[in-house]
Parts: C-alpha cells; sequence; structure tokens
C-alpha cells in the first residue's frame, strides 16, 4: 500500500479516538473539531514524509490538545477571563479504550435531541472522518446547507449540556436503537441511494459496515449489532452483481451469483446463525436471516419462499413498516399467488406513508407481469418510473415496460 494510502486510512480510524479525547476533557463540539482537523492535517503533510509515529494516536492527542489551546489563548474573551489557565498546555486524558470512545462518541451524535436527519449527518463528520463537502455531495445538498446542518447539531447537543460519557445501562439499550438506526440509514443510502444518477455509493456501505464492526467489537454479545453488521454483508455481497457494466440495474432474479463475495456471504451467515442461537431475535436479525437464505440460495428459482415469508411475517409483528409490508406482499405472492399477492397490495396502499410511493407501483407491476397481465403491468412500471428520484431505477422500470412492450 503507498504510504499515502496508508496514512490515509490511519488518520481516518483514529479521527474519532482523538475527537473523542478531546471531547471527554473539554466538550465544546467545534473548538475539539477543529483542533482534531488541524491535527489530522499536519499528520498528512508531515507522516508521508517523515514516516508515522510510533505512538500515532498520542501524536494526534497531543498536537490536537496544543492546537486548542492556541484558539483559546486567541478567544479575546477566554483570554481576559482565563488567561492564566489558558497558557497551560493540558496533559494527555488517562488512556481509555478506544473502542469505548468510539461507542460514546456514536451516542453523542446519536443524542436524542437531534433529529435522524442531523444525527447520521453528525455520525458521518465526526465518527466516519467525511468531510462536509463529501456528506453534502453524498445527500445531493448544497456544502452551505449540509454545513448549517452539522454546526446546528453541534450547538444543539452543546445547549442540552450533553456530556462525554456512557450512559447508564439503563439507558444504554435504548440509545444504541437509535445508533444502530443512524448505521442503518447509512448504510441503505449507499446501498440504493434515494436519488440522484448513481444507484449505490459505496462510500457510505463502507462507511456504515466499518463503523458497525467497531461498535460490534465493543458490543460482542449484543445480539441485534451482530444482525445488523450480518445483514450489512450480506446485502454488500450481491453489489459485484447487481449493477451491468452500463450502470443498468440488475435485479436479484438475474443476477450472477457467481459474482457475489464468497467471503463476506460466509462471515455474514456464521454472525447471523450466532446472534439467532444465542441472543434475544430482533429485527435487524430477522432482515439478516432473510437476506442468508437468498444468499445461500444456488438459483434464484429454488428460493425457499415460504421460508421468507415466515421470517417477513415475524419481522411485520415486531417492527412493522411499509417496506417491510411491501416486501412480505412480495413473499406472499410467490407463496399463494399474483391474484392473492395483489388484493393485500391494495389494502397496504391505504396507509398514508405507501400512498403515490414508486415502490408500491413497482411491486404492482412486478405482480401484475407475474400474473400475466401485462399490459396493466407496462402502465405501472411507466408509472414507477415517473414516481422515483433515482435515475438508475427509473431506468431500469423504464427497461421493464419496453420489454413487455415486445412481448
Amino acid at each position: 500500500m503507498r504510504a499515502t494510502a496508508q496514512v490515509d486510512d490511519l488518520l481516518r480510524e483514529l479521527a474519532p479516538q482523538v475527537l473523542a479525547a478531546l471531547l471527554r476533557r473539554y466538550g465544546d463540539f467545534d473548538m475539539c473539531e477543529d483542533a482534531v482537523q488541524e491535527a489530522l492535517l499536519a499528520a498528512a503533510i508531515q507522516w508521508p514524509r517523515d514516516g508515522i509515529p510510533n505512538n500515532p494516536k498520542g501524536w494526534l492527542i497531543t498536537v490536537a490538545f496544543r492546537r486548542r489551546t492556541e484558539r483559546w489563548r486567541s478567544d479575546t474573551a477566554r483570554r481576559r477571563r482565563e488567561e492564566a489557565a489558558a497558557l497551560i498546555v493540558p496533559p494527555d486524558p488517562e488512556p481509555v479504550p478506544a473502542i469505548d470512545d468510539t461507542i460514546t462518541l456514536l451516542l453523542l451524535c446519536c443524542h436524542p435531541s437531534l433529529t435522524p436527519v442531523s444525527q447520521v449527518a453528525l455520525t458521518l463528520r465526526a465518527v466516519g472522518g467525511l468531510r462536509t463537502d463529501e456528506i453534502a455531495r453524498a445527500f445531493l445538498v448544497p456544502d452551505a446547507t449540509m454545513g448549517q446542518r452539522i454546526s446546528r447539531a453541534k450547538k444543539t447537543i452543546e445547549s442540552r449540556a450533553a456530556e462525554f460519557t456512557m450512559p447508564p445501562p439503563a439507558e444504554l439499550s435504548e440509545r444504541m436503537v437509535a445508533v444502530l438506526r443512524v448505521l442503518y440509514l447509512i448504510f441503505n443510502e449507499g446501498h440504493t441511494a434515494s436519488s440522484g444518477p448513481s444507484l449505490q455509493r459505496i462510500d457510505l456501505t463502507t462507511e456504515a459496515i466499518r463503523l458497525t464492526r467497531q461498535v460490534r467489537e465493543g458490543l460482542p454479545d449484543d445480539g441485534e449489532v451482530a444482525g445488523l453488521l450480518a445483514l450489512m454483508l450480506l446485502t454488500d455481497a450481491r453489489r459485484p452483481a447487481r449493477v451491468a457494466p452500463d450502470g443498468r440495474l440488475i435485479p436479484l432474479s438475474e443476477q450472477d451469483r457467481t459474482l457475489w463475495d464468497s467471503g463476506a456471504i460466509a462471515e455474514g451467515v456464521d454472525l447471523i446463525t450466532d446472534a439467532l442461537s444465542d441472543s434475544v431475535i430482533g429485527p435487524y436479525q430477522l432482515q439478516a436471516a432473510i437476506a442468508a437464505v437468498h444468499d445461500e440460495t444456488p438459483s434464484f428459482d429454488k428460493t425457499d419462499w415460504p421460508q421468507i415469508l415466515a421470517l417477513y411475517r415475524l419481522l411485520d409483528e415486531i417492527a412493522p413498516g411499509p417496506m417491510v409490508t411491501l416486501n412480505r406482499i412480495v413473499a406472499v405472492a410467490m407463496v399463494h399467488g399474483a391474484e392473492t399477492g395483489l388484493g393485500e397490495l391494495a389494502e397496504a396502499e391505504l396507509d398514508p406513508v405507501l400512498a403515490r410511493h414508486h415502490r408500491v407501483e413497482a411491486v404492482r407491476a412486478h405482480l401484475l407481469e407475474f400474473k400475466g397481465d401485462l399490459e396493466a403491468a407496462q402502465a405501472s412500471y411507466r408509472l414507477a418510473a415517473r414516481r422515483t428520484l433515482s435515475l438508475p431505477e427509473q431506468r431500469y422500470l423504464d427497461d421493464r415496460a419496453a420489454r413487455l412492450e415486445c412481448r
């Protein structure tokens, strides 16, 4: 690996740990993050030239502490109030387990006072180490808009006097729900972008998997953490077969399964098998179990749809949601026939959340095609294409409609 690439990877890994060290001591998000960014920049310049120091984390913490002190000195108001204290370079904090700091930082970024969108943005910025412009580009908003969103999130946390500490055990499980939801949202946006020209954003899926691995290291006995990591691995394993060389989306039924990542599948299957045998079953574990059934099936026509339907019904009971409903309806149709699936779809679309959603029409089109009503299926594919903001999905749906027109 090139020296610069090695340094970049190391800095991305250490950035949240260094930020955590400063936040643990000071708590002021903006000033601490600015100091860490300056330390990272200094390392990015010096380390490829001079070599990585023996204790890279300690080097970064020392530089970041000094940068923060320099910023503190330059603040006129603070200099007037605490000039003597500002002249002292604070010592390094007591060493703490890095993984605990990462989880604590994730919990802080997913503070309940923040909206889910702000939680995602702040997590990518503070824990993932992505630049503001990278996050803005991923979510197709202007840099200034994303910068304001992240700034407001940090100010909200500071205004609530949120401390950089692990919550008490009674609150930890509830707070971890928010952390896992944020990691899940990041992965999903990377796996199937909600809008724009690209179907996938590999930087987001890769970051979500990396962060979930870190949480897994810190909480090895948490079944839902294991389930989420398994779900990500089993889903991402199909990525090499999801998109044709020309950018066309390839549905699961037509993918070349020899292109799937067998190593990721094996790891995901082992994770979910152990989690289901040792833990209380949760929604991420069930989704991972469904993904495992698909990934272990040698061909689409041999898919165990009754097992998938049973898992979706259980998932619908413990964690109902619009996408769960649509996926369950597809499984119903595969087991009991398209007519039954269409009947359940008609009931499901009465939900305001699903009304006019492009995935409802996409599922309807699929079931109508399965039933043999090609004209109605073509119309639904066209309608679904008009409603989606994702250009690859739009192209796929239009292609399906055109294919039916030729039959």
